[in-house]
């Protein structure tokens, strides 16, 4: 078996442990609140990457080194906010409507990446962020009645999602992705221990259970997405991570009752060639100025 069949091996048991995830987090969170699941859940997500950590070259005390400590305690906070978030989509908007919001991650990452990163976007990218946003807004639109409040949801979750990849970039350029991965459990695991306390609730016995899979799922779900990255490129791992977007769907339908209409279809399906687009053009663009002379940021991303 040649490595990169083995790493979309990973990347689709990833994908497919994620939605598990993803329907135990919606139950469970229309249960009990999204602040208490998110600080038990990042627990076990933080015992994951210390212990991680420790078995890497260098151990703990080098993994944990790093230029950008600020950045970095950011990029935990901005994660584990998103997730609570994420929870609230879930039960308050449906496991395909918010994930057929989501998909528009990589289209907010492009427009973000210009003032943040100080990128210059060509019109190719524009053109393909325009059509997706239109996406986005048919989705926004599922029938003729007003715009639905609760959609604000999962597009602040999907816009705090971009500026935690933003940052993910920024220290990308002096740390490890294992010391970036430390500080995502870690950092992120005070910060929502520092509040979640203050919504402790008492678990039903049947539901422990489930917070022990929305634990296992958490922990192994990263590391099938880790191992998949050791063997493939990100432009390669990117475009499989829509069918997400499919799985939430058929789960939602199946299991949560849930309903998709022709406006949430089309508008999911322009929405992912977009993203799919926009990916591809960054990692095409990115090889082109890798060649050529001159800072990243002055090669214009057509």
């Amino acid at each position: 078996m040649t490595s990169k069949r083995t790493g979309y091996i990973f990347v689709l048991l990833a994908l497919v442990i994620f939605s598990i995830q993803d329907a135990i987090s919606k139950h469970l969170g229309s249960l009990y609140p999204p602040v208490f699941i998110t600080m038990i859940r990042y627990w076990a997500f933080a015992a994951f990457a210390i212990a991680l950590a420790a078995r890497s070259r260098g151990g703990l005390s080098v993994v944990a080194k790093t230029k950008r400590p600020l950045l970095q305690i950011l990029r935990g906070i901005l994660l584990v906010g998103q997730i609570v978030i994420v929870i609230i989509s879930f039960s308050k908007v449906g496991l395909a409507h918010s994930q057929a919001i989501f998909s528009s991650g990589p289209l907010f990452v492009a427009l973000l990446s210009m003032p943040l990163l100080g990128e210059r976007v060509g019109w190719r990218r524009w053109t393909a962020i325009i059509i997706g946003l239109l996406g986005v807004l048919l989705i926004l639109k599922p029938d003729d009645s007003s715009f639905d409040i609760r959609f604000l949801i999962p597009i602040s979750s999907a816009l705090i999602f971009a500026i935690y990849v933003i940052s993910t970039r920024l220290v990308s350029r002096d740390d490890s992705s294992i010391t970036s991965f430390f500080y995502t459990g870690v950092a992120g695991a005070v910060a929502i221990t520092i509040i979640g306390p203050f919504y402790w609730t008492t678990l039903a016995p049947q539901d422990w259970a489930w917070m022990l899979m929305l634990c296992i799922t958490g922990t192994t779900s990263h590391f099938f997405l880790i191992k998949a990255y050791e063997l493939l490129d990100a432009s390669e791992v990117q475009p499989l991570t829509y069918l997400q977007l499919v799985f939430a769907s058929v789960i939602g339908v199946s299991i949560f009752g849930e309903t998709l209409n022709l406006n949430m279809i089309f508008g999911s399906a322009i929405v992912v060639c977009a993203g799919i687009f926009t990916v591809w053009r960054e990692s095409v663009v990115a090889r082109r100025n890798a060649r050529q002379p001159g800072p990243p940021s002055s090669q214009t991303l057509t």
